[in-house]
Formats: structure tokens, C-alpha cells, sequence
């Protein structure tokens, strides 16, 4: 049997495992073992499977994951997302979906300094729902703009699907996050314009908020002084070359745990549940990534990729419509698999085609994170979704309907489809700053 066919058919192995609700990790690290062992030897996965996880849990580059993480949880048990949205709100609650405009925008802003889409997530439908239900939003626009906002923290660096993105693909952290920043904000617009349109067709879902004066709104920008100061010191560290990947998401550890103490916000137990919830989600993720790598050189020595390369390039088709393939793929993909488990099984067949195509690859890391902030909120999946409907449980008002939430991403999909759209046509949107700057 050829070594093509074995590939084939551990892929389709995995497939059919992955149905069966095995946990990912560990059904990558399985096909990747057998895989390997048949085309090579029995030791020789032995040793490939020891190595690669020794590698994936002593590498230095990789602490950049739980750090950015532990970011986040601190800056969740601080209070700083409910300054955030206060700021937000009294900014764009005087206007139809003005509430609504808040939380999606909040939502960026607290990705600056979390960079995990549930995270996000969850701490928006805490805090935004309950007001918005109180000046009468329908369920719709309130728990869809959490969910799809949530989104928001997979694009606005630090983001961990870059990071393993840029250690999957040996490209620079940094470059990717500079490259994020543009992109993140024209979602937002988008979306911004998304609730308007909506509102505007539909005045129920969003009624007028209370209006506040140019005073009392521009006091409010204190409370986003936490925000401005890390992001500053975290990317703009980056800017200057002042430190790496690693140690910015050290020093934004060090500002985070700084600002929670001065304002005196960090309780013990708020404490241990950060460092818990750090702890829990950084195994899962470096499990993703030791056995994804693992999986990855069984692919590699199957040859799948190179076909793959070679059998696109046969096609007398322009690179964008191959372009098209691959992100309607990705798009499948979202629908059943985890965002980050869908990348790492990915981009060891799909990145040398980009690559053979004469992509940029800092660019198509963005598309990625796009699409994979699509399958976030698309069922069946659709792990935003849940987090916002498993939160408005404990809310008051009650939970919210699955299908009202799936109902309610509708219109942000369609934002988010129109900004892929405008970063193909325009690269230069993804493109420029990370040239610029690099």
C-alpha cells in the first residue's frame, strides 16, 4: 500500500473517531502513532511521539500561551470589562442599538488583553446582558452581538490561535499580531453598521438608551486607562523591539496583576480560580499542539501535502478560486470541529498549497482567524453560542433560547463573510502595518 493511501485513510480513521466524540488530542496523537508506525517503524513512533511532546511542553516560545491566558483570566476577576463597557455604553447607548454597538466594541477592547473568544464571551454576556434586557433589547441582538462579538478576542491580539498559527508555520508572533489590529477594527465597524441596519429595519430589537453628556462621557475614558496602558505596553514593546512574543505576555501579566492590586479588586479566590482555569486551558491547548505536531509529521511523510500541492496546481484555475476552496473548506470545518483543533489539523495540508500559491502567510493567518471566529458561532458547534446561553442561565430574566442566539449571529456571519471579502480584494488592510513596521 502506498504511503498516499495510508494517509487517506488515517485521515478518514480520524474522521470517524472525532464523530464518535473522542477528544481531539487524543485522536490525533493516536492516528499519528499508528500512521507513523506503519510507514516507518514501531519504534520509530515511539520516539517520534516522545520527542515531539517533550518538545511542544519545553519550548520557550510556547509560554507565551499560558501567560496570555493567565492575561486574561486576571483581567476577567478584576473588573476591568464591566469599566470597559460602562465607558462603551454611555459613548453609544443614546442612539437605536446603541447597547448593542457598546458590547461589540467592548468586546474588542477586552480582546486587547484576553485573547480568548469564550473568555470574551462570557464576560460580556455577564455583563451586558442584564442591561440590555433592562432597557428592553430583544434577546435576539443582545445574546447574538455577545456571541459574535466574543469573536472578536480570536482576532484582536494576543490572540492564541495566532500564536500557534505562528509556531505551526515558524512565522513572527509579533508580525501576526500587528497584522491583526486593522482587520479586528474593521470587524467591529462591521459590525457596528450590522446593528444600525438592524435597528433601523427592525426598531424593537434595539430601542433608545438613556443619553449621557459630553462630560459624563468623556470622564468615562478614565476607565479604559488599565486597557490603553497594557495593550501600550504589550504591543508597543513589541513595536520597539524592546522584548519578545514571551516577554510581552510577561509584562502584561505583571500590568494586569499590578492594576487588580492598586485597585484592590484581586480577592485569594479570585486568584486561585485564575491560575486553575490558566492551568486547565494551557494543558488542553499544548495537548492540541504536541499531538497536532505529531499528526503533522505523519501527513508529512504520507505525502498528503505535496499531492495536494501538486494536484491544485494541475488545475487550470486561477489562485483565487483555489483560494475559495480552501476557505469554504475551513468554513466546514468550524461548523463541527473546535477552532483551534481545526488549525492545527489544517495547516500541515493547507498552508504549503498557500505557500505554492504565492500567498502571503501572514495574510492568510488573518483569513484564518476570520473564519475560524465564524465557526465559533455557526452550529452545530458553535461554542459561543453555549457559553452565552450556559451564562444567561445564572442571569436575571432567565436563559436564552439556542435557537434565538443562532438566529441572532445571522447578520454578524454576513459582517463577517464582507470583511473577509474586502481583505482579499484589499490585502493591504492585513498587509500594511506588520510591512511597516517589520
Amino acid at each position: 500500500m502506498s504511503p498516499t493511501m495510508i494517509g487517506i485513510i488515517g485521515i478518514l480513521v480520524m474522521v470517524t473517531l472525532f464523530m464518535s466524540g473522542m477528544p481531539v488530542a487524543y485522536v490525533m496523537t493516536l492516528v499519528g502513532f499508528v500512521g507513523f508506525g506503519a510507514l516507518v517503524s514501531f519504534q520509530g513512533s515511539l520516539n517520534l511521539v516522545a520527542k515531539e511532546f517533550y518538545s511542544v511542553f519545553s519550548n520557550y516560545d510556547l509560554t507565551t500561551i499560558p501567560l496570555f491566558i493567565l492575561m486574561g483570566q486576571l483581567v476577567f476577576s478584576s473588573g476591568i470589562s464591566t469599566r470597559l463597557y460602562d465607558t462603551a455604553y454611555k459613548w453609544l447607548g443614546g442612539i437605536k442599538g446603541g447597547m448593542a454597538m457598546a458590547t461589540v466594541t467592548s468586546c474588542t477592547a477586552f480582546g486587547a488583553v484576553c485573547g480568548s473568544s469564550p473568555a470574551t464571551a462570557a464576560t460580556m454576556a455577564t455583563v451586558g446582558m442584564p442591561e440590555m434586557r433592562r432597557f428592553g433589547y430583544k434577546d435576539q441582538l443582545s445574546a447574538g452581538a455577545v456571541a459574535s462579538g466574543g469573536g472578536l478576542g480570536m482576532i484582536m491580539p494576543p490572540s492564541v490561535v495566532m500564536i500557534v498559527y505562528g509556531i505551526l508555520t515558524e512565522q513572527s508572533i509579533g508580525k501576526l499580531f500587528i497584522a491583526g489590529i486593522i482587520p479586528a477594527i474593521l470587524i467591529t465597524v462591521l459590525f457596528v453598521i450590522t446593528i444600525f441596519i438592524w435597528c433601523a429595519i427592525a426598531p424593537s430589537q434595539g430601542p433608545v438608551g438613556k443619553t449621557f453628556t459630553w462630560k459624563e462621557r468623556f470622564v468615562s475614558l478614565f476607565g479604559m486607562g488599565e486597557v490603553i496602558i497594557i495593550f501600550v505596553t504589550v504591543m508597543g514593546g513589541m513595536f520597539m523591539g524592546w522584548f519578545t512574543a514571551t516577554e510581552a505576555a510577561g509584562m502584561g501579566v505583571f500590568c494586569v496583576l499590578l492594576a487588580t492590586l492598586v485597585r484592590r479588586q484581586l480577592t485569594w479566590a479570585k486568584l486561585m480560580d485564575a491560575l486553575y482555569e490558566t492551568i486547565r486551558s494551557s494543558l488542553m491547548v499544548m495537548l492540541l499542539v504536541a499531538a497536532a505536531t505529531v499528526f503533522g509529521k505523519f501527513l508529512a511523510i504520507s505525502r498528503i501535502p505535496f499531492e495536494i500541492a501538486t494536484w491544485i496546481g494541475g488545475f487550470d484555475l486561477p489562485p483565487i478560486i483555489i483560494l475559495a476552496i480552501i476557505v469554504f473548506v475551513y468554513f466546514l470545518g468550524g461548523c463541527v470541529m473546535d477552532a483551534l483543533a481545526l488549525v492545527m489539523l489544517t495547516i500541515p495540508i493547507f498552508y504549503p498549497v498557500i505557500m505554492f500559491l504565492g500567498y502571503d502567510p501572514v495574510w492568510f493567518c488573518i483569513i484564518i482567524v476570520l473564519i475560524s471566529q465564524m465557526g465559533v458561532i455557526t452550529p452545530p458547534v458553535g461554542i459561543n453560542v453555549y457559553v452565552v446561553f450556559g451564562v444567561t442561565r445564572g442571569l436575571p430574566g432567565g436563559e436564552v433560547k439556542l435557537e434565538s442566539i443562532f438566529a441572532g449571529v445571522l447578520p454578524f456571519l454576513a459582517a463577517i463573510v464582507v470583511g473577509i471579502i474586502l481583505m482579499t480584494i484589499f490585502p493591504g488592510i492585513v498587509t500594511y502595518l506588520p510591512n511597516l513596521l517589520y
